[in-house]
Formats: structure tokens, sequence, C-alpha cells
């Protein structure tokens, strides 16, 4: 077993998702790969300042703009997105998913009752999409179909197409102001892509993908991604013969209860890191985390459902399905990456009548990065590219109250 101490997992876990020691990817050739080493791009339609899944890629690839990832997933076919929890993933994987698909069919209570209680329509779905091409849920008004009560739709034509999407019959073929445009799944996916694997090799590539995911974990059934529809009582058996296999490790870090598995494959990188190194593989094109600051989205896998505060002891709670008298920071709260640390967090929303973009709070850990020039200098450089990747014009930042962080970030000269 290997034991390791926080800082290194941290930068580990970072590193696996791209974000330490700094942006190693550019541009639209920089997104699929990036896309693939964060094994799951989860998708949100809330766009407050910028999407969830964009502020993701943008904090891992330089000059990344909003809506490259569809320009990969829709256009070059490199990835398909899927799953009652909504996340792209690469399409050569399709033969793994495809057994979760047919076990959701066959063996998902509220799936198959979705499909039996509106066989007709999910029958005239399909008719539809052979004569159509691709077909979205607005192309059905509403005056003319059964009324449902289901939060995945309101129509029985909605609930049939989803059902159609989430055992594999469709897939999506394109979005429209991120409403999935669906289309058959043989117009979409690569003919030879078409099939299951084997049931014992998916569930071996999706174990070993969830690690990959989170970097170390206890792989734990309750996990949102880790979702292969097996019973509760198998779902020990798999990551134990990996283990007895030789393709994962036992890793303990110090002051975690528990033991967490790693990818054997990923061995090197936890020796490289406890040795004072950085891997090769993770050299950055330019700018450091310590040079410039980087912005994690509110879903991104390091920081999201408590994972921050168990990381980099930094409590974070997406406020933005809480009531406003609830919120202790704001709607659309971001953590600030600084080197491997958390250390601040701020409140925004972009003004589209002005193109302004106004930052409506911020919060550091230590008061004391409120007069520290280094950490000034590189959140003023992040806070550059990030107005520029969301294409505002002005930057209102009368709201932050330590006068050397304004004065860098909305220079008054």
């Amino acid at each position: 077993m290997l034991t390791i101490n926080l800082e290194i997992a941290r930068r580990f876990i970072l590193g696996k998702q791209g974000l330490w020691p700094g942006r190693r990817w550019r541009g639209r050739d920089g997104t699929a790969p990036a896309m693939r080493t964060m094994e799951y791009l989860q998708l949100d339609p809330l766009q407050i300042i910028a999407r969830s899944h964009d502020i993701q890629l943008h904090s891992r690839v330089f000059d990344y703009t909003p809506g490259l990832w569809e320009d990969v997933t829709y256009q070059e076919r490199q990835f398909f997105d899927w799953g009652g929890w909504l996340a792209v993933r690469p399409m050569d994987e399709l033969p793994h998913w495809r057994v979760v698909m047919r076990r959701e069919r066959d063996e998902d209570t509220r799936i198959r009752k979705m499909g039996q209680d509106h066989a007709e329509a999910v029958r005239e779905m399909r008719d539809i999409l052979r004569e159509r091409g691709t077909v979205s849920n607005r192309d059905f008004k509403m005056s003319t179909r059964q009324r449902t009560e289901s939060y995945r739709g309101r129509k029985d034509s909605a609930l049939a197409l989803y059902y159609l999407w989430r055992i594999g019959e469709v897939m999506t073929h394109h979005r429209e102001k991120f409403e999935r445009i669906y289309a058959l799944t043989e117009t979409v996916a690569p003919p030879h892509l078409i099939r299951e694997s084997d049931e014992a090799e998916a569930d071996r590539f999706l174990i070993k993908k969830e690690i990959s995911f989170s970097g170390l974990t206890r792989v734990r059934r309750t996990s949102d991604s880790f979702q292969r529809g097996v019973p509760f009582s198998q779902t020990g058996q798999t990551p134990e013969k990996l283990l007895a296999d030789g393709d994962l490790i036992e890793v303990q870090v110090e002051g975690w209860k528990g033991v967490y598995y790693a990818l054997n494959s990923d061995a090197h990188l936890l020796y490289e890191l406890s040795a004072g190194r950085i891997p090769q593989a993770w050299t950055p094109l330019a700018h450091t985390t310590t040079e410039e600051v980087l912005f994690l989205a509110p879903l991104d896998q390091v920081s999201a459902r408590g994972r921050a505060k168990i990381l980099f002891g930094f409590d974070y709670v997406w406020e933005v399905y809480k009531p406003e008298s609830k919120r202790k920071f704001g709607y659309y709260t971001l953590p600030v990456l600084w080197g491997d640390r958390l250390v601040a967090r701020f409140d925004s929303k972009l003004d589209r009548t002005t193109n302004t973009f106004v930052i409506l709070g911020l919060w550091l850990e230590d008061e004391a990065l409120g007069k520290n020039e280094a950490f000034a200098a590189a959140l003023a450089a992040g806070f550059t590219r990030f107005v520029a990747f969301l294409g505002a014009n002005k930057v209102d930042g009368m709201a932050i109250r330590e006068p050397l962080l304004r004065q860098v970030i909305v220079p008054t000269n």
C-alpha cells in the first residue's frame, strides 16, 4: 500500500483533471484531449455568466471559447452525451455504455415504467425519426400531446424521446440552445461501435474510468458517475478483482479515513509527485496556476459535492438552488485556485445589456492575500483571461473590498 500526504493527494487529483500545474492544451485541437483527460464532462443548462461545462474547459484549455465542446462532440463525433447524470463521454466507449443502456431498459424500474406507460408514443417517435431523420421536443405542440407530470418532460412525446435516448435507440444529433435534437443511433454513431461489450469487460472498464475520473476514490455505489446498473450486492466484486489482478493500487492518505483506490497505471505519477517532481506530461504550455489563477466551475469534479472541503479545507456549496435569504455568498459563486490551493471565491453576473462583467463579491480565505502582490498579479491575469472568454467589454469591480485587488482587476488609468 502506498501512503501519501494531503498535498500529494491534492496535486495528484488536480493534475489528473488537467488543472495543475497549469493549462496544457490550446484551442479547438486541445479541447478533445482535455475532455478525454477529464473522463466525463458534466453538462448543465444554466447560463448565468457561462455554462458550467464551458467554464470547466476554459480552466484547462488556452483560448477556449464557449461551445467548442459541441464542435468536437456533434460535428466531429468524437464524443456523445448520455445519462441521468448528464455527461459527455468518448464515442469509442459506446460499446461499454450500451451494456448500461440495456441494463437500464431491462432492470431500471423508472426507465422501464416510462417505456411501458408511454409505449404508444415511443412507437410513434420511432416512426417519426425514421421518416424525418432528426426530431426535437419542440416539434410537438402541447395542445396535440398527452400532458405528463414528470420532471423529464411535460408531454408524452418528450418522455418517449427521452426513453429512447436512455436505452440507446437514439442519440443526440446536435443541440440548439442546449436542447437535444434526437436522431436514430445508426445515423450518429459509427456502425462498428453500435454493439455491446462483454459484461465483465464493460464493468472493469467503467470502474477504472470512475477511478481515473476521481483520481483517488473509495468506489462507492452511490457515486454520481459510477452507475453500471448492477445489484448493490455485487458492487464490490469487480474492484476487488481489479486489485488482485494488479489494475488498481491501494493508497492511504494521511489524515483520511479508510483506504482509497488509484489506477496502477497512475502509480508513477504518485511517485513523481512524492519525489517533488512534476510529471512531464503535466508540463503547462505557459503560465502556472501560481502565475495565473484558475476559476473552478460549480460542477468541477475536484471541488463539487463536498470535495473542496476534503481536499482543500475549503467549504464550498453551490448555492444556485438555495433561496436568496439562505445564501452565504452568492447565486453563482466560483472557487479560485492559486497554486494548488483554493484561496478565494467570487460571485458575478454578466450584464448583457451593457456587456459588462460585474463582480458581485470577492471573499478571501486569508485576509492577508488582499495585500499580497504576487496573488494580486495572478488574480488579475485570471480575470483578464476570464473576461475575454466571456466576451465582455467592461469590468465592474466596485464590490471588491481590497484596494490592491480592486486596482489590479479594474485599473483606474
